[in-house]
């Protein structure tokens, strides 16, 4: 009877603990990386036959740790198909080489197969392959052309990528390798994480232009005013489920296209359709403010038009996010008074400030982020701090990139 209770009380005993032991763990997957594809043109276009039947390398950096990732590439801006031979991942040794570490090198598959083609205008998902990838570590995606491709692009990547002739897909050191500092056909690295049900994982996404792509940063460097907000959540142990990307485009406008498509035409793919996105902080404006007079003046009236169309664009954003259940930050317009190219007036600054004071108004946004006020000199607040001015009178340097990323409150993604 003794060996007979005991048998009985084991599934018991077992049942009684399990509730305590077990953990509510739902995988989910997330942005990790991204970087906003479209044409390139002028200097950022590569010579003919700079890819036909390359080996591309590009090092990227995940906001956000996971157990296993995807790739997503891209050939939104081509017009046929775009043929890729091959691709692989690794876990980079450092941000300034093509070299990886070969215990992680993996071979990515396309529905199992190695090869994809890619219709055009389309993205395309690699099958998932276990890489646990630690937050802010450099990870390498290469890819193999099969012939030339067109060029769809991320110019502006801060980030050094390196390409040779023939399949090195598995060269744990690409001897002999050219560079260049774009990214091409390479828009996301998607992570999954297994997050507790009372902590789900989070995803802002940074829309944004040159000021959020990191012009005035450093090659390599990882210091954009993300990259330090990035680094700030995943040293709080209360928030490493948030992760964080860039959306920024050189040139950008809420309302024209310039370098590349106008904020509203590119909100769905590049905000909207990222995996996990709960937040979105808007820092756009800046160049739709400088381009109004930038040939020549305009009137009064068309100032204050130019003012309902911009603070209407931020209207759309926030209504077809909020149809989402999408919460978002509003990013105050920094100075630009000195910047040669943009030559701001006194009406431009007044522009500026009848902008900012909208963002600053409580019931507009979910929440604000004041640049303006942490980025301007208090001596001439219509120009940017010495200190944090890369040289432009429009860009920050470094320490004003990360004077930006230190401000932001990180309540605002509770």
């Amino acid at each position: 009877m003794r060996a007979f209770a005991s048998i009985l009380l084991l599934p018991l005993a077992a049942f009684a603990v399990s509730p305590v032991q077990a953990q509510t763990c739902i995988p989910s997957w997330v942005a990790g990386w991204v970087s906003s594809q479209y044409r390139p043109t002028g200097d950022a276009l590569l010579p003919d036959g700079a890819l036909a039947n390359q080996t591309l390398r590009q090092i990227v950096r995940p906001s956000i740790s996971g157990d296993r990732v995807r790739v997503r590439f891209s050939n939104l801006v081509g017009t046929k198909p775009l043929r890729i031979a091959g691709a692989s991942i690794a876990r980079a040794l450092r941000s300034t080489s093509p070299d990886v570490d070969p215990g992680t090198l993996i071979s990515l598959r396309f529905d199992g197969r190695p090869e994809v083609v890619i219709p055009a205008g389309a993205d395309y998902l690699s099958d998932p392959v276990s890489l646990p990838a630690k937050a802010l570590d450099n990870i390498a995606i290469s890819i193999r052309y099969d012939g030339e491709p067109e060029q769809t692009s991320h110019p502006g990547s801060r980030a050094t990528s390196w390409h040779l002739s023939g399949d090195h897909l598995t060269d744990t050191a690409m001897t002999g390798a050219a560079s260049f500092e774009h990214w091409f056909h390479l828009a996301a690295l998607e992570v999954e994480r297994c997050a507790p049900e009372r902590s789900p994982n989070k995803l802002i996404v940074a829309l944004g232009d040159s000021i959020t792509d990191g012009r005035g940063s450093t090659t390599n460097g990882n210091d954009r005013w993300t990259d330090r907000l990035a680094a700030r959540l995943q040293a709080d142990p209360k928030r490493r489920n948030i992760a964080i990307v860039n959306q920024g485009i050189g040139g950008n406008r809420l309302l024209n296209d310039g370098a590349g498509p106008n904020a509203l035409a590119r909100f769905d793919r590049d905000v909207l359709a990222q995996p996990g996105v709960t937040h979105i902080i808007v820092l756009e404006g800046v160049n739709d403010l400088g381009t109004l007079t930038r040939d020549a003046p305009v009137s009064v009236a068309e100032h204050q038009a130019h003012v309902a169309r911009i603070i209407g664009a931020y209207r759309q954003i926030i209504a077809r996010a909020h149809g989402r259940g999408i919460k978002v930050v509003g990013a105050t317009i920094m100075p630009f008074v000195g910047n040669d190219y943009y030559h701001a007036d006194a009406q431009n600054e007044a522009d500026r400030q009848a902008v900012n004071a909208w963002i600053r108004t409580p019931g507009h946004f979910d929440g604000l982020i004041d640049f303006d006020r942490i980025t301007r000199d208090p001596a001439h607040p219509d120009r940017l701090l010495p200190a944090y001015d890369v040289g432009d009178a429009l860009h920050p340097s470094p320490a004003g990139y990360a004077a930006m990323g230190d401000a932001i409150p990180l309540t605002l993604f509770d």
